[in-house]
């Protein structure tokens, strides 16, 4: 069933309204997002949703509905959730009428399912990451009755194009282009849970920016687990470069970014469609997980330090103003020092921009989760430091040798900190500070980099 169907949205906007009543206020409703900007782009469509029924939308856990949109990729997530739960518990202690929902990744796991109906039996809905396009049903269902109600799918083929969106920002959004992913590295849980690489029809897509653009959007995110292998799998398909360069065409798109890309399949065209566009900013997201060959191999990334680090130079020969930022686990089993001396070496080798350094984490249901050779958190923690000290004197390095240039920055929003100041982001995903207004938020201005931050810089726009 479409979630367009007029019947279930005026069947939810009716409930909602006998609950305000039961209430003697308009219901309130919070959507709690975890982990990637997959997550953040599917909040928004839960959001719009809710929005659509009639909720008040607001962003404390003590709202009437609670939805909390998680991530498992990593254990602490997990945990993070099962706290938050806690706290929820107790709202809905002083207001019985709450109804509390949990949705994404981490409800994809059966073990995850059996403790919350044990161990937190308030919670209202469970859902997984196949049907979020069912979410206004189950909504109804909500409303209707105090039963648990819980609806996983192992797999889902359909891809929904007439959800309602709430975007957090005006001028930039996110856009699927894929969903799931068929690479299976021995450490990731991320294909059990979203399943199987589908890609969305290049019309639809396109469509989409087009619609995004006459709202005034200017910056879109092209989003998948693999962008590199979009298109596979579809009839009269095409690559993922080819797509880029017909998001280009559309005129009020002004900037194109996109996540993530796997080295496996990153193509010479498109390294070309980024050398020569206009609109694809100077910023590409390339994960390495490692940088020894022997841990690469057990990881299932079918990649080695050299092919990495030649792909690397390569990407840096051809568009020599680019930021590369990369993904490092510390801690994989079997690593010892030497791996991570590997691992140290590539950064210096690549010259990473950022990175994103994480201490491995086990997961259940995964080949590495397995392995025998675990290696001890204190000695996880030490190698993290090391490798952590080497990104960020790298990424201090690389900041500095914009210092004095003019670039062009998307205003996002006012400083937190400084009233006087707004904040904006170069096209190689760099946070600029100026001097300015909200009437600027959401214009690209021009910004001289008067000085260097570490990891920001201090400017001030110039004609």
């Amino acid at each position: 069933m479409s979630v367009d169907n007029n019947d279930i949205y005026n069947k939810a906007q009716e409930l909602v309204k006998a609950f305000g009543e039961k209430l003697g206020r308009v219901p309130t409703a919070a959507v709690i997002t975890f982990g990637c900007q997959m997550n953040a782009r599917d909040s928004e469509k839960l959001i719009g949703i809710l929005r659509k029924a009639g909720f008040c939308i607001i962003e404390e856990e003590s709202a009437d509905f609670v939805l909390y949109n998680t991530c498992t990729v990593r254990d602490n997530a997990n945990q993070k959730v099962y706290g938050h739960l806690g706290i929820a518990g107790g709202f809905k202690k002083k207001n019985p009428n709450m109804r509390i929902g949990l949705c994404g990744c981490m409800m994809q796991e059966p073990t995850v399912i059996e403790k919350i109906k044990s161990s937190y039996k308030f919670v209202n809905l469970i859902f997984g990451t196949h049907n979020i396009h069912r979410f206004p049903e189950y909504l109804v269902s909500c409303l209707e009755q105090d039963d648990m109600i819980i609806d996983i799918w192992k797999e889902g083929n359909e891809i929904e194009e007439n959800l309602p969106v709430e975007r957090k920002y005006s001028f930039k959004s996110g856009v699927n282009i894929m969903f799931g992913c068929n690479n299976f590295c021995s450490y990731c849980i991320v294909p059990y849970v979203r399943g199987r690489e589908r890609s969305r029809d290049a019309r639809e897509i396109i469509r989409e920016c087009e619609r995004l653009a006459d709202e005034g959007v200017v910056e879109v995110m092209l989003l998948g687990q693999n962008v590199n292998s979009y298109g596979k799998g579809l009839e009269n398909g095409i690559s993922f470069p080819e797509l880029l360069k017909e998001i280009e065409k559309i005129e009020g798109i002004k900037r194109i970014r996109f996540m993530t890309s796997h080295p496996k399949d990153l193509s010479e065209e498109l390294i070309q469609v980024m050398k020569e566009s206009k609109k694809i900013c100077k910023h590409l997201h390339l994960p390495l997980q490692s940088g020894s060959s022997k841990l690469l191999k057990r990881m299932n990334r079918c990649y080695d330090k050299e092919q990495y680090v030649a792909l690397a130079k390569h990407i840096r020969e051809e568009i020599p103003d680019i930021a590369l930022t990369t993904d490092i686990i510390v801690g994989f089993p079997g690593e010892t020092p030497e791996d991570v001396d590997d691992t140290i070496d590539v950064i210096n080798s690549v010259e990473y921009d950022n990175a994103f350094t994480f201490i491995y984490s086990k997961r259940t249901g995964t080949p590495a989760a397995a392995y025998e050779d675990q290696v001890p958190e204190a000695e996880s923690h030490k190698q993290f430091n090391r490798v952590l000290e080497a990104v960020q004197q790298m990424a201090r390095k690389r900041a500095g040798i914009y210092e004095g240039q003019t670039m062009e920055a998307l205003i996002e929003e006012m400083n937190e900190n400084d009233p006087t100041l707004v904040s904006g982001r170069l096209s190689n995903n760099m946070i600029v500070h100026l001097p300015g207004d909200a009437s600027l938020i959401g214009s690209i201005v021009n910004v001289k980099l008067n000085e260097c931050k570490g990891f920001y810089y201090l400017g001030e726009r110039v004609e």
